[in-house]
């Protein structure tokens, strides 16, 4: 298969899947090997795809909008927050800490459901690693995706109401 016809196909199985595909998926499905799925995401990215690599694989992400929440909690209330965005209509994309040693250190998250705020907690706690708000005082920030600007806002006030934004 030429590579034009390869990163069509690639793009093609990210559309059609709606959820994460891991890369060595994506390698059998296109007879190549993992690192090359590595290389055309990159292309792909290049041209403009958003695509985001998540620890349960790639997404292709759609024309939502994003924004960025400030907010300082607890690590018990990381469920909480989660939730809250959640609730609202907001996909968790990922966390990002300023560090004053190592500067900007972020996460992919890639959160869209309770059952997947869920495992992500689960995991964290399971594993005994710190989160990052650890490193920052509880302050961090998140991408959140909707689809319009009322979602959020209304993830704003979710967050304000609870107490979690930073202003």
């Amino acid at each position: 298969m030429e590579k034009e016809e390869r990163l069509k196909q690639l793009a093609l199985i990210l559309e059609d899947a709606g959820e994460p595909v891991n890369g060595l998926h994506l390698a059998e499905a296109l007879c190549i090997s993992r690192q090359a799925i590595v290389q055309d995401i990159a292309l792909l990215r290049e041209r403009g795809r958003s695509i985001l690599a998540t620890s349960r694989g790639y997404v292709l992400r759609g024309n939502n909008l994003r924004r960025t929440f400030a907010v300082r909690h607890d690590p018990e209330q990381i469920a909480e927050e989660l939730n809250a965005i959640i609730a609202a209509g907001g996909r968790v994309l990922d966390v990002m800490i300023d560090h004053p040693v190592y500067g900007e250190i972020r996460g992919n998250l890639d959160l869209g459901s309770k059952e997947e705020a869920a495992r992500f907690v689960n995991m964290l706690k399971s594993s005994g690693q710190s989160p990052l708000l650890s490193l920052s005082n509880g302050f961090h920030i998140h991408t959140v995706e909707a689809p319009n600007e009322q979602t959020l806002d209304a993830i704003e006030s979710a967050l304000l109401e609870k107490g979690f934004l930073e202003v």
